[in-house]
This record gives structure tokens, sequence and C-alpha cells, in this order.
């Protein structure tokens, strides 16, 4: 018996939910795809290393090559906006939103105790477990991995633990080194604003100085600056976007991801600068990778520096490559990026896949 639920049955499947997380594990359920013509559209808990999270399933076809997204923040689920972003993907795709541990849904079900520290490690089991159950759930031999900002952080990882789950590895504004990384973004947009005789954020940058920092409230202060810039030369999302779906616009459910949203920026930043952020180093897992690697980045990001990016993507060795810089994009995503997904997964992923 898995564990997904319609809206209608919520309140009763939350309760076998949890009842399924405590069964033994490793007792695989049959997969659901009777056929490959049979549409799938599913949300609900799953037990996932001991706790139940939250996972949307929707496509046309089973046939279909599934795709799990690794979202970003750590806390920023894109389940609520899923739909409205990826309207029409599903009848080519199998689409797969997990809110991670900490996060969205799964935050709401199983609020992790504030003495419990979230680890990257802890996290890369989660969505390797998760890739695992969607295999036999969905009667897939292997699913692209797509990951954006933290979860480029968190799918490099995955990729370089367990390739041999994943057609591929597709990342967007990748993070490589977390001292490069911020490191970079502070300087750029302190050059930006003397170039443009921003007084105001010139003395405020100065008044933070460059990284590391032990406060936790200056990632966020000069992230406020990096958007200000970015926006100033990339094109907005459309507004539609970000206005969660129906189930998840309910004042419980905003205030759980807003919520959730803090504690997670905490345990990616840390109150003394020691969250998981600091602990980033990718080329530290090695250069090796056993499955095609894929990196999309916006040409204007200031977060993710697509110059360091790019300098990673070049030590890499992989089965195939390839890096694709976006005009008009920066680190959030919008419908350049998007585009530019499209064509990765279409032209590059799709012959790779059986």
């Amino acid at each position: 018996m898995h564990t997904f639920c319609s809206i209608l049955s919520l309140l009763s499947c939350l309760g076998v939910a949890q009842a399924a997380a405590s069964a033994t594990p490793g007792s695989p359920a049959p997969s659901i795809c009777a056929t490959p013509e049979q549409a799938v559209h599913e949300q609900g808990y799953v037990p996932i290393n001991g706790i139940a999270q939250w996972i949307t399933v929707k496509g046309a076809a089973c046939r279909n090559p599934v795709i799990l997204f690794i979202h970003g923040g750590p806390g920023n689920a894109l389940s609520p906006f899923a739909e409205a972003i990826y309207d029409g993907w599903e009848q080519h795709y199998t689409l797969v939103q997990w809110d991670q541990r900490g996060a969205g849904m799964t935050y709401a079900q199983q609020r992790p105790a504030e003495d419990v520290r979230l680890t990257v490690e802890q996290m890369r089991d989660d969505g390797i477990a998760v890739a695992s159950y969607l295999r036999q759930h969905l009667g897939q031999d292997k699913v692209i991995l797509m990951g954006s900002s933290w979860g480029a952080i968190l799918g490099v990882h995955m990729a370089k633990a367990r390739p041999d789950l994943f057609h591929a590895y597709v990342g967007t504004a990748q993070v490589v080194n977390a001292r490069q990384n911020e490191a970079g973004m502070y300087a750029q947009v302190m050059q930006l604003a003397q170039a443009a005789s921003d007084t105001a954020t010139v003395e405020k940058l100065t008044a933070l100085g460059p990284p590391p920092w032990r406060d936790p409230r200056n990632f966020g202060i000069l992230r406020r600056f990096d958007r200000k810039y970015e926006g100033l030369v990339t094109d907005a999302p459309p507004k539609h976007w970000w206005q969660p779906a129906p189930f998840y616009a309910t004042p419980q459910a905003l205030a759980d991801a807003e919520a959730a949203d803090d504690y997670s920026y905490i345990q990616f930043i840390g109150m003394q600068g020691d969250g998981m952020f600091a602990k980033v180093d990718l080329p530290a897992l090695g250069t090796r990778f056993d499955l095609p690697f894929f990196l999309i980045m916006g040409e204007a990001d200031l977060l993710t520096s697509p110059a360091i990016a790019h300098a990673y993507f070049d030590s890499l060795s992989a089965p195939k490559k390839s890096f694709t810089l976006v005009k008009r994009a920066g680190h959030d995503p919008n419908q350049a990026v998007l585009d530019a997904q499209w064509k990765v997964l279409r032209e590059q992923v799709a012959p790779l896949l059986p």
C-alpha cells in the first residue's frame, strides 16, 4: 500500500503515511503504472529516512521520462508553484517535486527539533531515497536529476554518490564553493555599486566588510543588493509563477512555508556563519562524474558566478557534458532559463535515454 493521497483524502492519508514511516524499511511496493499510457497525478506524504516527506507527481503517461526537481533555498519548496512554472512539461515528462526535510509541507508535518541540525549528507541521503522510491513507484530504471541553487549543491552530491540512479544531472545556478561564491558576489556587487555611484549601497557593503561573516543577517543583506543589480539587466519571470496553487494558499500553509523558510535559512547560513553553506566545496568531492553533466547559468548571476561555475565545469570529466549561458537571466529563474532547460532536455538529454 503506497502512501500517496488525493486532496480529498489528505487528512486520512496523513495517518497512513505516518504508519508507513514506522514500518519495516526495504519492503518494496509494486509500481503504480499498470500500462505505459497511464497518467499519474498524485501528492502526499511518503516515508523517507524515518520521516514523512511531501512528494508530488504529475505526468500524462507512465512511459515518459521522470524528472526529479531538487528545489533551492533550502527552504523554498517548488511544489506550490510547479504547475504554473512547468505548465505543459507533463505531456513529455513525469514531473516530481519533493519538499525537502525542513521545507514546505514536509516541515509542516514534521518540524525538526531546534537542537537538531540539518546536514548536506543527510539531505543527500534523503534525495537518494526519494530517487530510489520513484524508480520502484513509477517502474523506471533511472530518473533525470535537476537542481537549482541550493538544489544544485544537493544535486551534485546525489549525482556523485549514486550516478546509477540518474540518466543525467542538469544543474542551474550552480554553487561551487561557499567561500569563493560568497566572496565573488560581494566583490561584483561592490564593483557595480561603485560604477553606478550608488553611495548608499557602497557604504552599507563597506560596513558589512567582505565575507566570511559570523552574523547570519549579512548574507541576506548582500542578497538584497545582489537582486537589485541583477534586476536591472534581467527579465522578470511571469507574475503568475509565484502565486501558490490553491491547495498551498491557505493561511496555515502560508505560515508554515514562511516558518520553514526562516528555519532553513538559519540551517543553511548558521548562527555563526557555520551552517551547511560554509562547508560547500564541490571540487573536493572529485571531478569525475559517471553520468552526463549539464550546467545552465544566467549570464548576470551574481550569487553563483558563471565564471566560477565554468571553471568548475572545465575541470570535470563526464560521459557527456555541456555549459549553457543564458542572456537576460540572473540567479533566479525566468522564462529564458526555463527555455534553456527545455532545450537541454529535448536536444541533449533525450538522445541519451533508452
